[in-house]
């Protein structure tokens, strides 16, 4: 039997530029403040070698038993300002190197 992928990539056109895209991390909230993390998605250009790591705020902290965020949940809108944002921040797809770590507000900007 065939493994599903646990992090699915999607593919995303910005600025007529193709790009591909998956959740890195899910939010996590915590009683101490220095504990909390916003969703972050990981971003590569199709034929591009550097990868940018595009974190966001936390938000507000889920009602107890709500279910967890999953990809599909994402705006597709959300996820191009983000990525034209890490653009305009400097973020060069084709370059070499480490993944660069930008962060945007809770609306990609």
């Amino acid at each position: 039997m065939a493994r599903t992928k646990l992090n699915p990539e999607f593919e995303i056109e910005v600025d007529g530029e193709t790009y591909v895209w998956r959740l890195q991390r899910t939010p996590h909230w915590s009683k101490d403040p220095t504990e909390r993390h916003g969703m972050a998605i990981a971003v590569h250009h199709v034929e591009g070698k550097r990868e940018v790591v595009i974190e966001f705020p936390p938000g507000e902290q889920p009602r107890y038993g709500a279910p967890q965020l999953k990809t599909e949940q994402v705006p597709r809108k959300l996820v191009a300002t983000a990525i034209a944002s890490a653009v305009a921040a400097g973020w060069e797809p084709w370059s070499r190197g480490k993944p660069v770590i930008i962060a945007v507000d809770a609306n990609g900007g």
